[in-house]
């Protein structure tokens, strides 16, 4: 089985100090720690926003060059705050600090992302459907439907038009159910670059 990592995600850090700063009134918010750090992980994204475009290779170099200073110097800060962990503020810090090994993963791998958003965003359709699947009700039929929601998502993720996609799976497959060799499938793939045309968005 393949290794995998745990990567931490810095919307839910954020929001948890943007939860404490709301309690504090508003002629103090600017004075605040819970201020200074919401500005801190504010920096962090606008320096990460302007990575989106480059290669994995490059984001990662621009990670450790830029943005690694900015992690460092926000956990650092961190360590220096005393609070009671009874309130928003030190659950706020309490989570971040627990959280640090996880929150850093994203320094090291320049296809690991901040935070999780993207995933959120794919799931979030069969979420609010989640009525629609109560008449899914044996083992079978779930692993089905996990089966054909995770080939739509992943030919999303591909810049592929799901419908079309599953149209030329469901025309190809049929037409090799009788090889012992399997290695066609390599070319229906979502990022493949054999995939007809007609098929990508």
């Amino acid at each position: 089985m393949e290794e995998l990592t745990i990567a931490g995600c810095w919307v839910h850090c954020r929001r948890r100090f943007d939860e404490a700063l709301k309690l504090v009134p508003k002629s103090y918010q600017k004075e605040s720690n819970a201020f200074l750090l919401m500005k801190q992980i504010q920096a962090i994204y606008r320096e990460e926003g302007k990575l989106n475009d480059l290669s994995s290779d490059e984001r990662l170099k621009q990670r450790q060059v830029v943005i690694k200073p900015l992690v460092d110097a926000f956990f650092t800060y961190l360590k220096t705050i005393n609070v009671s962990k009874k309130d928003k503020f030190g659950d706020a810090i309490g989570y971040a600090l627990n959280q640090e090994k996880y929150l850093r993963v994203f320094l090291n791998d320049g296809d690991v992302p901040m935070d999780n958003n993207a995933s959120e965003r794919a799931i979030r359709g069969f979420c609010i459907g989640k009525k629609n699947w109560e008449v899914i009700d044996t083992i079978n039929g779930a692993k089905t439907s996990a089966v054909i929601y995770s080939i739509a998502e992943t030919a999303k993720a591909n810049n592929l038009k799901p419908y079309e996609y599953f149209e030329h799976l469901l025309t190809v497959i049929p037409e090799h159910m009788e090889d012992t060799d399997h290695s066609f499938l390599e070319e229906l793939l979502p990022w493949s670059p054999a995939l007809p045309e007609n098929i990508r968005k």
